[in-house]
């Protein structure tokens, strides 16, 4: 198993007990209405979106509920690697051809996750992910597990991301701290924005754990400490 999946590796670690508050928290976004489906992208490359979305999926898997991630980052996918799967054919492979999404799905060593990989990158992935095809897909597959998590690049840099936005219940922002400036931030929420997506919130990712990011990171997800609530108010 990848290291990068600590949340199946060290379950009682910091790091995964952050993962465990982001997942209430994503649950508590269900209350009125149903956040079944759910894409996470970035702002830019390398800020660790992907790995987010395994860690998600893991966390929920846990709690007793059914994953599918699908990696629609079709210009890099990367889930594969993470869950140590081929990527001889996934989703740009299913995209064109008249074959059943269970005949993609793949299972992986984590009980309650199962994954549709990117596939062999495609000479057209802003055309296949806004396809009719991929709308009926995550549908029926929304019907099929519990939460749906999808994979896509950098809200910023193309366009696949804008165009999922759309067909999915909330969006999850991942920004790297100390490497994310305040523009590129604000461009990818703008994006988002403009294309109605439901912002559930945004993961700091990267943080020193020693630093007040992180300090932060738990008090904006719901610390309880009223010491926290009364320096931060």
């Amino acid at each position: 198993m990848a290291f990068s999946l600590i949340t199946h590796e060290q379950t009682k670690s910091p790091i995964s007990e952050a993962y465990r508050t982001l997942r209430t928290n994503v649950q508590f976004t269900s209350v009125d209405t149903k956040t079944k489906k759910i894409m996470i992208t970035s702002s830019g490359p390398r800020e660790g979106k992907s790995t987010t979305v395994a860690n998600l999926a893991v966390s929920i898997a846990q709690s007793g509920k059914s994953v599918l991630v699908i990696d629609a980052d079709l210009r890099n996918p990367t889930q594969h690697k993470l869950f140590e799967l081929g990527n001889l054919e996934g989703l740009s492979t299913f995209l064109v051809q008249d074959d059943q999404e269970k005949d993609f799905i793949k299972e992986t060593p984590v009980p309650g996750v199962k994954v549709l990989t990117g596939g062999p990158i495609p000479p057209n992935p802003a055309e296949l992910v806004g396809s009719q095809r991929m709308r009926r897909l995550i549908e029926e597959v929304s019907e099929q597990f519990d939460v749906v998590l999808i994979d896509t690049p950098p809200i910023i840099a193309v366009t696949d991301a804008a165009v999922l936005a759309q067909e999915v219940d909330g969006v999850i922002l991942v920004l790297a701290s100390g490497e994310v400036n305040k523009e590129y931030a604000q461009r990818a929420k703008d994006q988002l924005d403009k294309v109605g997506a439901k912002i559930l919130g945004a993961v700091i990712n990267k943080a020193d754990l020693k630093t007040s990011e992180y300090y932060y990171y738990y008090y904006y997800h719901g610390s309880d400490d009223p010491k926290k609530k009364k320096k931060k108010s």
